[in-house]
């Protein structure tokens, strides 16, 4: 049990703690690293913290972080909008998006279903899916979800949602390993999974 000297440093290092992947004495290096530092870096950390969370919102079409209510991807002219890779939340997004293979649009879905979490398809972005690919404009679908139980259930779920809509309904090739979860998988093999993806039915047959 580390003893505070003082309770200002023992309350920051409580809330450094509760970051995800922060233990208490990493959350203290960070917090002495910090009075080490000058004034103004350390106001600009706040201010940027504070920045994020009063300004950021999500976008009304796939719910991907912006700054307006529509996002940077979803309004550019450049983009290919017939295509919309389906993704379980933003990490994915900045993954597939490093690998500079796809030009189409995304959908954030906010999670996967997961029973054991109490994650079914109402707590999803499924509904506001299942409308954006009834738009004329859409002709594909590429599922890029981690290739988990619960990953896989969340596509079947979707696929049957989407199936009487004239549409091509894909996933990504199996380049990435069974269990993998998107945000981990490297660059190139990330990118040659959404290039050379393949329809969902034909995927059902090779399970």
């Amino acid at each position: 049990m580390i003893s505070f000297p003082s309770k200002l440093l023992e309350e920051a290092v409580n809330e450094f703690a509760k970051l995800p992947g922060v233990g208490r004495r990493t959350a203290m290096r960070l917090v002495l690293h910090l009075l080490k530092e000058k004034e103004d870096k350390s106001l600009a950390l706040g201010n940027a913290i504070l920045a994020v969370r009063q300004n950021i919102k999500y976008c009304k079409t796939c719910h991907n972080i912006s700054e307006s209510d529509i996002c940077l991807i979803c309004s550019d002219k450049n983009r290919d909008n017939s295509m919309i890779c389906v993704v379980e939340d933003i990490r994915d997004v900045l993954a597939i998006e490093s690998t500079n293979q796809f030009k189409g649009l995304y959908h954030v879905l906010g999670g996967i279903i997961s029973p054991m979490d109490g994650i079914g398809p109402n707590e999803l972005n499924i509904e506001s899916l299942v409308s954006r690919a009834s738009e004329n404009n859409v002709k594909e679908i590429i599922m890029a979800l981690s290739t988990t139980i619960e990953g896989d259930t969340t596509i079947f779920y979707i696929f049957k949602r989407l199936k009487n809509i004239n549409i091509s309904i894909s996933t990504i090739a199996k380049g990435v390993a069974i269990g993998d979860e998107l945000e981990y998988t490297d660059e190139i093999t990330l990118g040659r999974s959404i290039v050379n993806r393949v329809p969902y039915n034909y995927s059902l047959l090779k399970m």
